[in-house]
């Protein structure tokens, strides 16, 4: 597809109300932008459904997220900072309800058939980046930032340090609150008016108004909802995109009032439901597993519409866009080369191998682009763009390599930090979308560029963060591989387990080296050990079949099994993913030793995952008889870290 067929592909559905066909979508696209139809169908068809553009109800067809979500109702609760200062936060609270383009600060309420006014909000940034949190805690800067010039030009004047102060539109609901006689504990329901430009109706529920019975009703519902998204999205593109699914595949009285609000429900109500670590990111998950990392860049399906240079590039573990190869020919350009080869080169680094002829398909095609861009290209242009974009393509460079070494199969990648490939894959799409926005010609705009500046920088840090931890797993590998002859030692009697023991629901974990001989038993007080626990509560080992294992069952006899996960099930709250990661051959006996790990493990008095979360969120961000309470639950000697 061109991109102008694309485009009209998001015009459709921006406009969509009615379910619709495949020749409804692609007879607009046609009469839009009518060259390049002869797989079109095709390829629209593989492009809705593999990018979750619209959701299925058939054989090619399709509601699109307006059509779906722009007849229902849902709830925004206001908390006491907003009903003492008598204004509403639109924020994240209409996701994904409202038009995905807009930002929030572009909606538009209403109440009793008349605009709600608007007006802004002063305070330090960390008081406003709960209201946008559901986004994904690490977006909520960007959101804040993104409110207003002023706030942007803050935030871009130091990348690593927040601005002492920013502003925010809100809506002014100082007369409303009166009028409606406002108290905390009530509800607004909301009723979406235009899901393209973000219209909504106001009006209030009392708090006695609905039954605990009905909202648990709604409670159940939501709990199916995600667990079903879960099962067949993952973890999607985005948290906005996770919320839409859930919604689509929960019970009909998911979308019904009466309802909690989405904060309520994610961050007070569900025991099932949590946000979970996704490399730099973060996604909504099941409370208490973890995320699986990758394999490899790709981690979700391909275009279907690839051109061959994508193709035999993405066959290489290389996941970028023809816009990307020409961004590395403008670099070229920049750097005074012409020579495809070296293009080649920094596009798909040593250790990846392209054979002849595939290698002269890219290099004919940027042979082409090089005579396209050679009549026009000026250097002197280039001076603001042409820096930013060779930092970009080095990091993409660096990111592409470190992936391909460590997928080459000659190390264990049960060693490698959590979330290795998730993390590299986060970094590589990211530059390469800035390289594809810096394919161009003009100049971006000044501001942009500093975004683009400051975005790298945090890159960068990411980049050397992981490859440092990677450096030191394999260095932990490495050592742990080494195998000292001696005479009269049988080697086949001494073999050692990597195993790694993960506190579910939160980001705590430990890898621990044993001998295969230990028991379960030795292993429950292993992990006790490990995560300062003081065996206070009754434990069980659980395989994922739900069989109980013996305690006395080894490590080496799990591993005859062909059994590679089980839980540690300590008293109701607290479950523990083990994973038995590999198994090397040692001279000797060794001790028990520790190798890896994050985080200081939760005290086991504190009543599960989703509590221990809010009370170190409590101890880092509340008020000071939050922290003085969260400080009295975890400890004086407690630090998060």
């Amino acid at each position: 597809m061109t991109a102008n067929q694309e485009e009209a592909i998001y015009e459709f559905l921006d406009n969509a109300v009615e379910p619709f066909e495949l020749d409804d979508i692609v007879n607009y696209v046609r009469k839009n932008e009518p060259s390049r139809v002869s797989h079109l169908a095709m390829e629209i068809a593989a492009s809705i459904n593999s990018r979750n553009l619209a959701f299925p109800v058939g054989e090619n067809r399709w509601v699109s997220r307006r059509g779906f979500f722009q007849p229902l109702s849902f709830v925004i609760s206001p908390t006491r900072l907003e009903l003492l200062n008598g204004i509403l936060i639109p924020g994240h609270r209409c996701v994904p309800f409202a038009n995905a383009a807009l930002l929030p600060q572009e909606y538009s309420f209403y109440w009793q058939g008349a605009i709600v006014p608007c007006t802004t909000s002063e305070g330090a940034p960390e008081e406003f980046y709960p209201f946008y949190a559901v986004f994904g805690e690490e977006y909520a800067p960007q959101y804040v930032a993104r409110d207003n010039e002023v706030n942007e030009a803050a935030f871009n004047s130091d990348p690593y340090d927040d601005p002492a102060e920013v502003s925010v539109k809100t809506l002014d609901m100082r007369s409303m609150y009166r009028e409606m006689a406002f108290v905390p504990g009530d509800r607004l329901a909301v009723r979406t008016l235009d899901w393209k430009t973000g219209a909504f109706s106001l009006a209030k529920i009392g708090k006695d108004q609905w039954s605990e019975a009905e909202l648990q009703q709604w409670l159940d519902a939501a709990e199916e909802g995600f667990s079903r998204a879960f099962s067949n999205v993952g973890t999607a593109s985005c948290t906005e995109e996770q919320l839409a699914y859930a919604y689509w595949y929960a019970p009909p009285r998911m979308r019904e009032l009466p309802a909690y609000s989405l904060e309520e429900f994610l961050y007070q109500k569900t025991e099932k439901v949590e946000t979970a670590a996704y490399g730099i990111e973060s996604r909504f998950w099941y409370a208490g597993r973890e995320i699986p990392d990758r394999k490899g860049l790709e981690g979700g399906s391909s275009n279907p519409d690839q051109t061959q240079v994508e193709q035999i590039l993405r066959n290489c573990k290389i996941p970028v866009s023809e816009y990307v190869v020409q961004s590395y020919v403008r670099d070229a350009l920049f750097r005074g080369e012409t020579d495809a080869s070296a293009v080649i080169e920094r596009l798909a680094p040593p250790g990846i191998e392209i054979n002849g002829r595939d290698w002269n398909t890219i290099s004919f095609y940027i042979e082409d682009i090089f005579d396209e861009f050679r009549a026009y290209y000026s250097s002197f242009a280039d001076t603001t763009m042409g820096p930013i974009r060779s930092r970009i393509a080095e990091l993409h460079t660096a990111v592409i390599s470190l992936a391909a070494r460590l997928g080459k199969g000659d190390i264990d990648v049960s060693w490698l930090p959590r979330h290795t490939f998730i993390i590299l894959s986060q970094i590589q799409s990211h530059t390469a979308y800035v390289l594809e926005d810096l394919n161009v010609d003009q100049s971006p705009p000044e501001t942009e560029l500093e975004v683009m500046d400051s975005s790298l920088d945090s890159m960068l840090e990411t980049y050397e963060d992981i490859k440092e931890l990677i450096d030191d797993a394999l260095d932990s590998w490495r050592r742990n591989k080494l195998t000292v002859i001696r005479p009269g030692v049988n080697l086949a009697e001494v073999c050692e387990h990597l195993i790694q023991v993960s506190i579910g629901g939160v980001d705590v974990w430990r890898r621990i080296v044993v001998d295969e001989n230990y028991t379960l038993n030795d292993l429950h007080r292993i992990i006790q050990a490990v995560f300062l626990w003081r065996e206070m509560q009754d434990f069980t080992f659980v395989f994922d079949s739900g069989e109980k294992a013996d305690g006395a069952m080894t490590i080496k006899n799990i591993q005859e099994r062909n059994v590679s996960e089980l839980r540690y099930e300590y008293g109701e709250t607290w479950n523990v993913r083990i994973m038995l990661l590999s198994r090397h051959e040692s001279p000797a006996s060794k001790p028990v030793r520790c190798v890896a790990g994050a985080g200081a493990a939760p005290p086991e008095s504190i009543n599960g995952p989703l509590k221990f979360k809010r009370i170190v969120f409590a101890l880092e961000g509340g008020n000071d008889v939050e922290r003085l309470n969260a400080r009295q639950e975890l400890g004086a000697e407690f630090y998060p870290g």
